[in-house]
């Protein structure tokens, strides 16, 4: 199979989808790499790097032309819309729940859209989402401890505290993958911690791992009202596979906060789980809304693409390959979980989450599958 890796053009992303380990990789099974110039240089893999792998090396219009399979790292946006195209597979974070335009564009275009973040095990393990799920969730603490110096609008709040003052109150809302490695950052930076969760089983699972250090609350409108009231900072780590982000702070609740506090919202790419959030950039993080400030960056882990890219790249390559040997008919037929991760196919919205967030029509995948074998 012929597998492209395009350049990241989103404001501040400078992951790429395949490290040149993944090419070589690939290259040695058989398959014709194609790698867009420069892509990997914001990762610190230059083109000379990819070639010596037995990659070769694209513009940008021949890496989305000739093509079959194409693996990027986050969605299209607008300006890499009339490049999708019918017979082509598309492998990347999409979050299309909470992107209208991207979802029609997709439809329109008849492409097979596989997103990285609906890939899910029988166990409801999201396995490509996990990598980035534990940066994200690790740069959230670091984000909020700089942003609450008073010289970057801040309340002067130093997280760890020291002997005889007490340390900053972190607030985190989920106690998933996100929310966890939040926790264990802030718990490194002597933060008090609370973490709020729905799930009982998953509560005295993290008191396990996490020793009781961190206090475990049942998530509730008025605990979350009671708990953000007292935080320096609070961490939105929420998620609903595939789904728009429940919102869980609302614009009344924010006024009750401490003045200068710092919200992260790691949900935002999905929607946000702060009625308030609105995405940013790296280049331009925060912006505060009553009094507090919101740091709402959508591609967090962009931030440290070397590590990024790395441990991406560890997680897709099994289904980039499994795609690649079967086709997407085959790998899908053999993989349930790469099932759960086709959210648009020939011209049909097969994930439910997704059709159901748009008002759209849903296509069950099997009922859409035919179209794709038949080719």
């Amino acid at each position: 199979m012929r597998i492209g890796v395009a350049k990241e053009i989103k404001t501040d992303e400078y992951r790429v989808a395949l490290t040149p380990a993944g090419a070589r990789e690939l290259v040695q099974r058989g398959h014709e790499v194609l790698v867009e110039t420069t892509a990997g240089e914001g990762s610190a893999f230059p083109d000379s790097e990819y070639e010596r792998a037995g990659a070769r090396i694209v513009s940008v219009d021949d890496v989305w032309a000739e093509s079959e399979l194409l693996l990027k790292v986050k969605e299209p946006i607008e300006p890499e819309y009339h490049r999708l195209r019918e017979g082509l597979v598309l492998f990347t974070y999409l979050h299309i729940a909470a992107d209208e335009p991207l979802t029609r564009a997709l439809v329109d275009s008849g492409i097979a859209a596989v997103a990285y973040e609906t890939v899910e095990t029988d166990d409801h393990r999201l396995p490509l989402l996990a990598p980035m799920s534990e940066i994200a969730g690790r740069l959230a603490p670091q984000a909020a401890a700089h942003f609450l110096e008073k010289p970057l609008g801040g309340r002067g709040v130093l997280l760890g505290g020291v002997p005889g003052v007490a340390p900053g109150n972190v607030v985190v809302l989920g106690g998933g993958i996100v929310g966890y490695n939040a926790a264990i950052i802030a718990l490194g930076l002597g933060a008090q911690v609370t973490i709020l969760e729905r799930s009982i089983d998953r509560m005295r699972h993290l008191d396990e791992i996490l020793s009781g250090r961190v206090s475990l609350l049942m998530s509730s409108t008025l605990q979350v009202e009671e708990s953000i009231a007292k935080a320096d900072v609070v961490i939105g780590a929420v998620l609903i596979p595939g789904a728009r982000a429940p919102k869980l702070v609302t614009r009344e609740m924010l006024r009750e906060m401490k003045h200068a506090a710092v919200i992260v919202d790691v949900a935002i790419d999905q929607g946000g789980c702060i009625e308030t959030a609105r995405p940013t950039t790296h280049s331009d993080p925060v912006y505060e809304v009553d009094g507090v400030t919101h740091y709402c960056v959508a591609n967090m882990p962009g931030g440290v693409p070397i590590t990024s890219t790395k441990a991406l790249t560890n997680a897709t390559l099994p289904y980039v390959e499994a795609i690649a040997e079967h086709g997407l008919a085959g790998a899908v037929a053999r993989d349930p979980a790469l099932a759960r991760g086709v959210n648009v196919l020939g011209g049909k919205i097969t994930h439910a989450a997704v059709a159901e967030a748009h008002g759209l029509e849903f296509t069950p995948l099997e009922d859409a599958l035919p179209a794709l074998q038949s080719r």
